[in-house]
């Protein structure tokens, strides 16, 4: 028995150095690809340090403000509105701000539809389109929501409608790049069995990949309605409308316990969108249940 396995032993060995011979790179990689990582993971640990010394990052600091941080919130405590009256402007305006998140992130994903078709490689496969595409999304989403809503409270004015323009802007790049990886991703399959049977490639869009990637556009447009519920409350303190803008003027005027009652609705206003959300989004592309 140990006479047999020999002869296999050999083989293996010499099917090794077969392998070493034809392929030396692979079992002895050049010096230089064995410092890569090294270089790389130095020049993170550089640019960290550097970036410590920069911004002047001091763990005193830090401790000291520690204590200035509960003291403040001693001040925010316990949430009050003062009156009903305020309450009910404070939920007005709440109400504004989830408006403004649907309005914007919806309309946003309308519009990145067509788009995002359009720079899908599977879709449009000509070079120079999918590249002026996917060059001016980057750019739409190059600028944050922010600097969005300042540009739109010059242009149309102080108000919710900034708001929603913001939201639209900062979205549209976001939805156009994930529905075209989403449809990139798209099994094939479906799509040439419909071109087989003669259909166009309409058709072949319509009932190939449109069923396959409209629970994914569903999910993630529902999963932006929760995230930009927060951002339509940052936006509002530059004057886009919503909640927000009490938010800044309470603060300003050191109104803490409103401060923290402001906070207090938004918080458990995005935790019940949150809940409804996921509830949806289970529906659309099914709950995983583990084996």
């Amino acid at each position: 028995m140990t006479d047999a396995i020999h002869p296999l032993r050999k083989a293996a060995l010499d099917d090794r150095s077969a392998l070493i011979a034809r392929y030396p790179d692979v079992f002895s990689p050049p010096l230089w690809t064995r410092l890569q990582p090294l270089l790389i993971l130095g020049g993170l640990v550089l640019l960290f340090v550097y970036g410590l010394v920069a911004l002047d990052v001091q763990p005193g600091r830090i401790i000291t403000g520690i204590g200035k941080l509960g003291q403040f919130i001693w001040f925010m405590l316990p949430p009050s509105t003062d009156t009903w009256a305020k309450f009910w402007i404070y939920m007005h305006a709440l109400g504004e701000t989830v408006a403004i998140a649907f309005l914007g992130t919806f309309t946003a994903a309308i519009l990145a539809l067509p788009i995002g078709f359009l720079a899908a490689k599977n879709i449009v496969p000509n070079i120079v389109i999918h590249f002026v595409s996917r060059r001016f999304l980057d750019t739409i989403r190059g600028v944050d929501e922010l600097i969005w809503a300042l540009i739109w409270v010059s242009v149309v004015g102080l108000g919710p409608f900034a708001g929603v323009l913001a939201l639209i802007c900062s979205n549209f790049g976001l939805f156009a790049k994930l529905f075209s990886e989403a449809i990139e991703a798209a099994d094939r399959k479906a799509s040439e069995g419909v071109a087989s049977t003669g259909g166009s490639q309409i058709h072949a869009i319509r009932f190939g990949i449109l069923p396959q990637v409209l629970p994914i556009f569903g999910s993630q447009v529902l999963y932006f309605f929760e995230s930009n519920t927060r951002s339509a409350t940052i936006i509002g303190i530059v004057g886009a409308g919503g909640i927000g803008l009490h938010l800044a003027e309470q603060i300003r005027v050191l109104e803490y316990q409103h401060v923290s009652a402001l906070i207090l609705m938004i918080l458990v206003t995005v935790a019940i969108i949150d809940q409804v959300s996921t509830r949806l989004r289970f529906a659309l592309i099914g709950e995983r249940k583990a084996d």
